[in-house]
């Protein structure tokens, strides 16, 4: 039941943090980062990340991933995304209202995503050894 909710939890944390910024969830761009279901693997299947992205479609969200296991998100049963891993440049982290860590890859730097982000939020605890801008980072 706990798993089941937590993409409500999550996207509840992430319209917290954007309203405590003035901002909403309708027409802010989101950047989830990793949506494989475990770090450092290329399965997607029970991926929480895949709920979220709908979630935050249905609320009007522009919606972007990056997950250097899964380059595009394939037709699946239940949802049909349609979407590309973006590359993680500075210009994209910095043109993003929000970054939400669904999965802990080992291959991302922490410090240099929150240095570039606007907002981070963080499901992984992934940011924990980040040292500089905690003001960034949102627990979830």
């Amino acid at each position: 039941e706990i798993n089941t909710n937590m993409p409500e939890f999550v996207i509840s944390k992430l319209s917290d943090a954007l309203n405590g910024k003035g901002k909403c969830l309708k027409d802010s761009k989101i950047l989830i980062l990793g949506i494989a279901y475990k770090k450092d693997i290329d399965d997607l299947r029970e991926s929480p990340a895949l709920e979220i992205i709908k979630l935050l479609r249905e609320k009007e969200s522009k919606v972007f991933y990056n997950d250097p296991f899964i380059p595009r998100i394939p037709k699946l049963r239940k949802y049909q995304l349609n979407l590309k891993s973006s590359a993680l440049t500075p210009k994209l982290l910095r043109t993003m209202d929000a970054v939400v860590i669904i999965t802990n890859h080992s291959s991302y730097d922490y410090e240099w995503i929150v240095k570039q982000a606007n907002l981070v939020v963080d499901t992984r605890n992934a940011t924990r050894n980040v040292k500089t801008q905690r003001h960034k980072i949102v627990k979830a």
